[in-house]
């Protein structure tokens, strides 16, 4: 075979394998972020009490479901 032909190969091989290996790597970290949370309750009330207001479970609860309809929306 020429050796244009081989370039072109690894060219398209290289291309192939670093779309493939962002796609992977972007549904494994997806998946990860899904499982586990970077913000948990007791994150959010520590922040809240360092931003000088009291926490409530029910404001906790509704900035938890807040953030998850946020982190389900940007999935889709």
């Amino acid at each position: 075979m020429a050796t244009w032909i081989w370039i072109l190969l690894i060219i398209l091989a290289l291309a192939a394998g670093a779309a493939g290996g962002f796609f992977l790597a972007r549904k494994y970290m997806m998946d990860y972020l899904k499982k586990n949370p970077p913000i948990n309750e007791e994150m959010l009330r520590m922040m809240m009490m360092q931003m000088g207001q009291k926490p409530s479970q029910k404001k906790i609860n509704q900035m938890m479901q807040m953030m998850n309809r946020n982190m389900n929306q940007n999935l889709k």
